[in-house]
């Protein structure tokens, strides 16, 4: 078995415990972004999942928004779903809640649990790919198996 970093290892017991078994495929380059993501997997940008993490304007809360990434966030739209304004957080507020660096956000491996959306967008692939802990560590998933694992609610991101 790889001697996979911390993170990745985190984020492989997480999807076990929620009944999935991830096969990490590590990549010679980066997968910071969705290009770069899709250039390292072979996939199409839209394939991509982008691990999108925001705090509630009023409320502080996490929320994790799962899209795809050939979408952009339509902020104002999402926050109807979710009843609160969003904002961007900084990068202390991303690792406090997920235990992960930007670049490396997963929908899995979080310390706690984090209310979670997902781009219905990404429901039109078989596969999709996302981050596994650091930006050179990466899974595919099939989107039902991730909306059923995290528990996210589907939605338009686009508005």
């Amino acid at each position: 078995m790889t001697d996979y970093p911390a993170p990745v290892q985190r984020v492989l017991a997480d999807a076990a415990a929620k009944g999935v078994a991830l096969k990490i495929v590590t990549t010679q380059t980066t997968a910071r972004s969705a290009a770069e993501a899709a250039g390292a997997v072979g996939a199409e940008v839209g394939q991509i999942v982008k691990s999108l993490l925001f705090r509630g304007r009023d409320s502080g809360r996490p929320y994790l928004l799962l899209v795809s990434g050939a979408n952009r966030v339509n902020e104002t739209a999402v926050a109807a779903n979710l009843g609160e304004a969003l904002e961007r957080p900084d990068a202390d507020f991303v690792r406090l809640h997920t235990g992960l660096a930007i670049g490396g956000v997963s929908p899995f491996g979080a310390p706690g649990a984090i209310p979670t959306w997902i781009d219905g967008d990404l429901l039109e692939f078989a596969t999709i790919w996302a981050a596994a802990g650091t930006p050179f560590h990466v899974f595919s998933i099939a989107p039902q198996d991730l909306v059923r694992a995290t528990g996210g609610a589907v939605i338009d991101v686009k508005g």
